[in-house]
């Protein structure tokens, strides 16, 4: 097993836009350094909590200052963009990052985002628009220079045109990505037996789970091998599977607990992420417990931490870590959360070293 991150990137609202884009980029410059194999950044619109519009900005940042972490938007959400356009800026982005770079594509699950773009989810646009623009995205990159192409949808309509000689210039569709035959796709989910990842074992894609109990693990994995058979694939490997959790390791679980839940961990989750998964539209905080029988309510910050959050000591986060891996069946890469942990720099730094050189060593065993 792998230790990754997933930045959201979550920030409280009085934060300052700049001052929070370099302490995201101080969390992955370190990461780097401790030899975290990747780390993945999110994309939203109108979540003041988590004020990133332009991950790929981010990233291309981030390269400048890292060496071998692999980084990765987690993810674009996909009916927010022309898939043309956004072609060509990954494909560029992927020729910076020299194989460094990884394609994470999502549907969006923010109410007022979708307002913003005016995507009816009761319809399911959200989705139906996901799977056309990756229709295009990967029909641009797959194209040969000398063909034209040409893709008629539902909600977006390509001409692409063919490289040729014209009497004033060279024109026409040039620009594929660095890795081939494009860099590697993650899609993210956060319901249980979910339909997005049908798409993951259909296309070959790395699956993401976020935010499920153990008891919904098997099913998140049961639904990439059904879209996988579906498309008549080999089943993927569970090493692709990635899972996202929340996590702070201290010297002592008494320590871990108390620095977690007063600290931008704890605040998070009792300001933003808790109301926000509990009163939406479509709240998953019922996705969240270990007993179907318990009511919706009993889900409170402080029973997420519990029976959700890798709290402890190295000790108590690695087995954790291995009651989840055991009852999701076997995943690859364990993504831990980030969020803002101004004027706790020290401790949060401490954690991050604790999981990658106490923590991991103590799950070498779970290999695939």
């Amino acid at each position: 097993m792998k230790a990754g991150l997933f930045l959201m990137p979550s920030h409280p609202p009085e934060r300052d836009t700049f001052e929070a884009l370099q302490w995201d980029l101080d969390t992955i410059e370190y990461a780097d350094k401790l030899g975290y194999c990747e780390a993945w950044i999110g994309e939203h619109f109108t979540a003041i909590w988590e004020p990133v519009p332009a991950p790929d900005l981010m990233v291309a940042q981030a390269l400048l200052k890292t060496e071998r972490i692999k980084l990765g938007v987690g993810s674009f959400l996909l009916p927010f963009h022309h898939p043309a356009e956004l072609a060509q800026r990954i494909a560029y982005l992927d020729h910076m990052a020299q194989g460094r770079f990884m394609f994470g594509v999502g549907a969006g699950g923010i109410a007022t985002d979708m307002e913003l773009f005016q995507i009816d989810v009761e319809a399911n646009q959200h989705r139906e628009m996901t799977r056309e623009a990756l229709e295009i995205i990967l029909g641009i990159w797959d194209n040969t220079d000398k063909a034209p192409w040409r893709y008629e949808g539902k909600y977006w309509s390509v001409n692409l045109p063919a490289l040729d000689e014209y009497e004033y210039a060279t024109l026409g569709s040039f620009r594929k990505p660095f890795t081939k035959p494009y860099p590697p796709i993650g899609i993210s989910a956060a319901s249980p037996n979910s339909t997005t990842l049908r798409m993951a074992g259909e296309r070959g894609f790395l699956p993401m789970s976020l935010g499920l109990n153990a008891q919904y693990m098997p099913g998140h994995w049961d639904a990439v091998l059904e879209g996988a058979a579906e498309a008549g694939k080999e089943p993927p490997s569970r090493s692709d599977w990635r899972v996202v959790r929340d996590f702070w390791v201290a010297d002592t679980d008494e320590e871990a607990r108390e620095t977690a839940w007063n600290g931008g961990l704890g605040r998070a989750w009792r300001d933003y992420l808790h109301p926000l998964f509990s009163f939406g539209p479509h709240p998953i905080t019922r996705n969240m417990k270990h007993d179907e029988s318990l009511p919706d309510e009993a889900v409170t910050p402080e029973y997420i931490m519990e029976h959700m959050w890798l709290v402890g000591s190295s000790q108590t986060v690695a087995d954790k870590i291995r009651a989840l891996y055991e009852s999701a069946g076997g995943f690859g890469v364990l993504l831990g959360m980030v969020v803002d942990q101004k004027g706790d720099d020290k401790r949060w730094k401490h954690s991050m070293r604790l999981m990658q050189e106490e923590v991991m060593p103590l799950l070498a065993d779970l290999e695939f």
